[in-house]
């Protein structure tokens, strides 16, 4: 055993994999290409590019047929010329070798003597010398067969039935797969135009001598033997436009094709993360106006939530936590805690003012005192919560990995929301709660841009915040001409109509049937659950008192059900051990069966290909590759008798980056989507 120094890497950083492909201008498969080009292809220039990016580790190559010299001995010659294996292997192995021979001094010079030893062709092996029998020296075509043939491989690549040849990247241990990914992008758009490129004759669409009688027409050969003439055809290919070349000759350049890419995972992962937390946010401020019924204190804590989040990811950037799924999981979970703050807070400033009454002058006083108040208490609920979090910081390996994140991320989010609660919220609260206008024709003016403002925004296409900014500024307008009893429902009227303007964001934005579903099921979807949960919590506040007496009267009744709960709660540890993993859809899937372990890789890759076929006539299914064995890399030890076949899905919806579906205008009377001046 020989040790070796392998890749700084892990089997998980395979972030890219692609196969080579014979290519027109427009990008369809033209082929033209067989296995051996292709690997050379990639062995010797495409994998060296793509290792030059930043953060990658390896590019290890899959498929096709590595090139080699093959030296097939016959043995009865090998004993006439009384030549052992032995010398033929070492015959062979010094004909590739380059020697030194120290120095030669000629004319008062000194040159270095130096043999060149490469192999350039067949007969550089059949004339190397194995040895000299009485003075007859003994050449190695004397007693073999030297061709050109394919390496023994180990593994082998298949797309949908037919043998592809292919690449994997790795991307180094602790760097960043994103940033990676896109350096691999810019390598392949830098270095796409040098690819090789051919000309590809369809001899079912031309006969061979109408192309000969073509070729002399333009004054050069065809052929070359047996092959097509590369060098006039693709002199004349690109001395003239596309649309006067025949339909029966093709330029097809190698392409790299990927088809497993982790960024799409990557970017719907965070994506769908990010829309939860927007839809938490919608849901938290419906449930905030709700149960507070008073809009302005509504407003102002829900106002904090995007605050706190940024601040949040402020934090993040600083401490250099990366925003994974488990990350921008913290957040989501303590979404529920951060309104809580700002709810203490504001109540009791409300509160206080209520007692101190409208002749009390100093409002900033009041408002200090009652943030000063429940300052001390809310510090203290959040100090228990980020405290119990200590030991997850002290996690390493995987089990640091996987929950550090969180920890750190809900830490942030909860810290965010102390400080905006106890210096934001204030500040804006001796606004909102005190400010009032000075003059009549002041207020009217404000009023009047707050509804010019509302209809810029709709005009803009902000038609939820165009519509509450002008019913605002027309309701304050019209709000001293009303009576006296249409002016006490106004706030709840306020209250109502912006939770129905929340709810539509919400329902636009979620979707919870699915697009194909229609607006109005889907609010009734969204409306319904929160809508019945939030009317149960009002009916639970009406009946909280009288449950409350009846459990201090009954101490022990009452205590035997958070008892139980314990105890119950306890019996979990007995179904522990179980692996828990949520889904996600990422539009493909990874078919793993493995064939018998003495099957041959001809065997394999026939099974291979089959499967393959009948995948790829799935209508749903986009591509299908599969591999058999493995790459040629330490990272990727499987056996010829284990297949990874990845198969990519249709898109159900046409999506953006973050896999999000992308709504297009439909034009109803004539029953079709409306499109711009080019067609899109």
């Amino acid at each position: 055993m020989q040790p070796a120094l392998g890749p700084d890497a892990t089997a998980l950083g395979q972030i890219f994999w692609y196969t080579l492909e014979g290519r027109d201008e427009d990008g369809n498969p033209t082929g033209g290409w067989d296995l051996n080009e292709l690997r050379s292809i990639q062995d010797w220039n495409v994998r060296y590019a793509l290792l030059s990016a930043d953060g990658i580790s390896e590019v290890a190559s899959v498929g096709g047929f590595v090139q080699e010299y093959q030296v097939d001995v016959d043995p009865d010659a090998m004993r006439a010329h009384r030549v052992t294996l032995d010398e033929v292997f070492m015959a062979v192995k010094m004909s590739n070798v380059d020697v030194g021979a120290r120095t030669i001094e000629v004319n008062k010079v000194e040159y270095l003597i130096r043999g060149l030893g490469f192999i350039e062709s067949l007969s550089d092996i059949e004339n190397s010398v194995i040895k000299v029998n009485e003075n007859v020296p003994i050449y190695i075509k004397n007693v073999a067969k030297v061709s050109l043939g394919p390496a023994l491989r180990r593994g082998a690549l298949d797309k949908g039935g037919a043998e592809a040849v292919g690449g994997v990247v790795v991307v180094r241990y602790g760097e960043n797969p994103l940033a990676a990914i896109k350096n691999v992008k810019d390598k392949i758009a830098e270095i796409a135009p040098g690819l090789p490129a051919k000309a590809v004759i369809d001899f079912t669409e031309v006969s061979r001598a109408k192309v000969e009688e073509f070729a002399q027409t333009l004054g050069f050969e065809a052929f070359t033997g047996a092959r097509v003439n590369q060098g006039g055809w693709m002199e004349w290919l690109r001395s003239i436009p596309r649309e006067q070349r025949p339909d029966w000759i093709t330029l097809s350049r190698v392409t790299i094709v990927p088809f497993y890419d982790r960024t799409g995972l990557i970017h719907e992962t965070l994506g769908t993360l990010n829309k939860a937390l927007v839809e938490e946010i919608l849901v938290t401020i419906i449930v905030v106006i709700v149960m507070l019924v008073h809009l302005r204190s509504s407003i102002l804590v829900s106002g904090m939530l995007p605050l706190a989040v940024l601040m949040c990811f402020i934090a993040m950037r600083v401490f250099r936590v990366d925003a994974n799924i488990v990350a921008l999981s913290g957040i989501a979970i303590a979404i529920g805690t951060m309104v809580d703050m700002a709810i203490i807070v504001c109540e009791n400033i409300l509160k206080r003012l209520e007692q101190a009454g409208p002749e009390k002058s100093n409002t900033l006083e009041t408002v200090f005192q009652a943030t000063s108040e429940v300052g001390g208490a809310v510090v203290t609920a959040i100090a228990t919560t980020v405290v119990s979090f200590l030991p997850v910081f002290t996690m390493t390996a995987a089990e640091g990995k996987l929950f550090k994140p969180l920890a750190f991320t809900k830490t942030f989010a909860l810290l965010a929301s102390v400080v905006i609660a106890l210096t934001v919220i204030p500040a804006f609260a001796h606004v909102l709660f005190t400010w009032r206008f000075s003059s009549r024709k002041l207020k009217d003016v404000l009023m009047a841009c707050l509804i010019v403002l509302g209809v810029v925004s709709m005009v803009a296409g902000l038609r939820v915040v165009g519509v509450i900014l002008a019913a605002l500024g027309v309701y304050h307008l019209l709000a001293e001409r009303l009576p006296e009893r249409s002016r006490r429902f106004g706030p709840l009227m306020a209250s109502v109509v912006a939770v129905v303007c929340v709810a539509v964001v919400l329902t636009n934005h979620w979707q919870p049937l699915g697009p194909g579903a229609g607006f109005v099921r889907n609010f009734i979807m969204v409306v319904a659950p929160i809508g019945g949960l939030l009317v149960f919590f009002r009916l639970f506040q009406q009946v909280y008192a009288p449950i409350l007496r009846w459990c201090l009267a009954h101490k022990l009744i009452f205590l035997s059900v958070p008892i139980v709960l314990v105890f119950v709660g306890g019996l979990i540890w007995f179904g522990l051990g179980k692996e828990f993993m949520p889904p996600l859809d990422e539009g493909s899937f990874l078919y793993m069966p493995t064939t018998m372990p003495h099957a041959s890789i001809g065997e394999a890759l026939d099974v291979l290909q089959k499967t393959d076929m009948a995948f790829n006539a799935i209508p749903e299914i986009e591509s299908v590759v599969g591999k058999i064995g493995r790459a040629e890399t330490p990272l990727d030890p499987a056996p010829v008798s284990m297949i990874e076949t990845v198969i990519n899905y249709k898109s159900e919806y046409i999506t953006d980056e973050q896999g999000h579906s992308v709504n297009f205008r439909y034009d109803r009377a004539r029953g079709e989507f409306a499109r711009d001046e080019n067609g899109k």
